[in-house]
């Protein structure tokens, strides 16, 4: 069995937020839990190409007034225009993940359920926070 930990973070890459899926599963299932809770308290929205999604998150996006910071995928045919600078900063969750996985039990999820997962996935997470 396999899970894919989905998290949103702030701009100092602090996480907010967790969302868990199968590990088969497509990004945008973690951008639909996680969008709506954030929408209201975000500027930005940074994030790679797999959210390239034109209904379900630039849209969403865009009627909130949010500044969309995503490559536009190959296949779109009039590519979107986004600040080069600034997805530089997505660098932050990334690093964080680094640092959520430097700890065996999330790394190797020993958890058998996803509770249980989730809940180490917050421990650990809270232990970074404060560091």
């Amino acid at each position: 069995m396999t899970t894919k930990i989905h998290a949103s973070c702030d701009a100092l890459g602090n996480p907010t937020g967790f969302h868990l899926t199968a590990g088969q599963a497509h990004d945008l299932q973690g951008a639909d839990a996680l969008l709506p809770k954030i929408i209201d308290r975000i500027e930005a929205f940074l994030a790679d190409k797999a959210y390239d999604a034109q209904k379900r998150v630039v849209d969403l996006l865009k009627s909130a007034g949010i500044e969309i910071v995503i490559p536009s995928k190959k296949n779109r045919k009039e590519a979107r225009e986004y600040d080069k600078d600034m997805y530089q900063w997505r660098h932050l969750i990334e690093n964080f993940f680094q640092k959520l996985k430097q700890y065996r039990a999330i790394a190797t999820r020993y958890d058998k359920t996803a509770s249980a997962f989730l809940g180490a996935i917050h421990l650990v997470a809270s232990v970074i926070w404060l560091k």
